[in-house]
């Protein structure tokens, strides 16, 4: 038996919530020629929306799909090896035909790529042999404009080329994209003011380019009768203000709903009946897995920044970050305390979305909040 709440991956349509209109919207733009920008708070599963948006019949029959994430990479040569090893990956389980053709495009690796005892290719590429990455990037879009079939690309986390050393990757791949008639493309993201300043601003040169969809939270009702119906299955129940209560302390974000009703699910009996006293059980048990590296964490952020990150944490969220409240909380200058947010924002270990700071890791937050 499968835990019906899924915490890593997809796992198919049965296990997957709601969200049903936004794929609609999404398949139909993607159809009819658009390309997106799909933006929202980390978390809150547009991987997996994408994943759900790519494995519909329709898309699986008449297309080539790439999901190729970005977040790890540093530089063109990254993104260039990503998107080669996604692109092979993917055609490798379309045969012979479809795979060969990718690897005659790259002139420029084609006798990188290495081979098993039975003939099939495996991207074994490193970093050092892609000598002039704009040459294999040229290669892999004259692929996606040429395949037998046509192909719907995902750059996930796609923020993270205006980090990049080189300053010229939104304008190459802007002009490399506009040219690529047989692909439409998703660009998907997380952190709302690098996307939003990306594809709204008249100075870049993604502006106006795509549809720009913003993912919010899936509603109350849909995920309780989602969670009602996934314990129901398995012969369990549970109490729908267990659902709503979760819902409310975690912002109804997807990966906090699913961690913590997966546990919940494990820990119903069946013919048992899941109750609003088993959540704190389950959220303590979550976090004390984690508890060593949130302490490592912590011990390794500079004095000021760990100061200001646990004033924050002890905040749940704060809109104004140079308020004087928060200035006489921390007992900061307001140069420090800019520059430890700064330092935070970088590490990742907090979001700004809108204005408003928090933590990035809730669980994170439950655990400062209980031990300083």
């Amino acid at each position: 038996m499968i835990n019906p709440f899924i915490t890593n991956g997809y796992a198919g349509e049965d296990y997957f919530c709601d969200r049903v209109q936004e794929t609609e919207n999404i398949l139909s733009l993607l159809k009819n020629g658009n390309d997106l920008a799909l933006i929202s708070p980390r978390r809150l599963g547009k991987t997996d929306l994408i994943r759900h948006c790519f494995s519909q019949k329709e898309v699986r029959e008449n297309y080539y799909c790439f999901i190729i994430d970005i977040y790890a990479t540093r530089s063109i040569h990254d993104l260039v090896n990503k998107m080669g090893r996604e692109i092979l990956d993917v055609l490798k389980t379309n045969g012979k035909k479809a795979w060969s053709a990718f690897i005659q495009s790259l002139k420029s690796l084609k006798s990188e790529i290495s081979y098993d005892i039975n003939g099939n290719p495996s991207w074994s590429v490193g970093l050092g042999q892609i000598v002039n990455p704009e040459t294999t990037l040229d290669e892999i879009f004259h692929y996606l404009n040429n395949a037998d079939k046509r192909c719907l690309v995902a750059i996930d986390e796609f923020q993270q080329i205006a980090k990049y050393a080189e300053t010229n990757v939104e304008a190459v791949l802007r002009t490399y994209v506009q040219y690529c008639g047989n692909a439409q493309f998703i660009f998907s993201g997380s952190q709302r003011h690098l996307m939003g300043t990306m594809f709204t601003s008249p100075s870049r040169p993604f502006y106006q380019s795509v549809t720009v969809m913003n993912l919010n939270v899936i509603p109350l009702e849909k995920y309780v009768d989602f969670a009602v119906k996934m314990f129901e299955k398995y012969d369990r129940q549970i109490d729908s203000e267990v659902i709503k209560s979760l819902y409310a302390q975690f912002d109804g974000v997807t990966f906090y709903l699913q961690k913590i009703l997966n546990i919940l699910f494990m820990n119903t009996g069946v013919g048992k009946t899941c109750t609003a006293d088993m959540i704190a059980p389950a959220v303590k048990y979550i976090v004390d897995f984690t508890a060593n590296i949130y302490d490592d964490l912590l011990y390794q952020l500079p004095d000021k920044q760990k100061h200001i990150f646990v004033s924050i944490s002890k905040c749940g969220k704060i809109k104004n970050i140079l308020s004087q409240k928060f200035v006489l909380t921390t007992r900061q200058t307001s140069s420090s305390i800019k520059s430890a947010v700064k330092g935070l924002l970088e590490k990742d270990l907090i979001t700004v979305d809108k204005g408003v700071y928090q933590l990035y890791d809730k669980f994170f937050e439950r655990w400062i909040n209980e031990n300083n």
